[in-house]
């Protein structure tokens, strides 16, 4: 399972990177969607085991 998730996270940091590259203004809405994820999941109390 572990190999299955490295290896996902691999593609979506190369993916995610590529996007980035090309449209930069992809970093702000991912780090913002991400700030807000994690917000919410932290005032809700709401954990994930990742």
């Amino acid at each position: 399972m572990a190999v299955i998730t490295l290896t996902l996270s691999a593609i979506l940091a190369i993916i995610f990177g590529i996007v980035i590259l090309i449209w930069p203004r992809a970093l702000n809405m991912a780090v913002a969607l991400y700030l807000i994820l994690f917000g919410v999941l932290q005032f809700f109390d709401i954990g994930f085991d990742i």
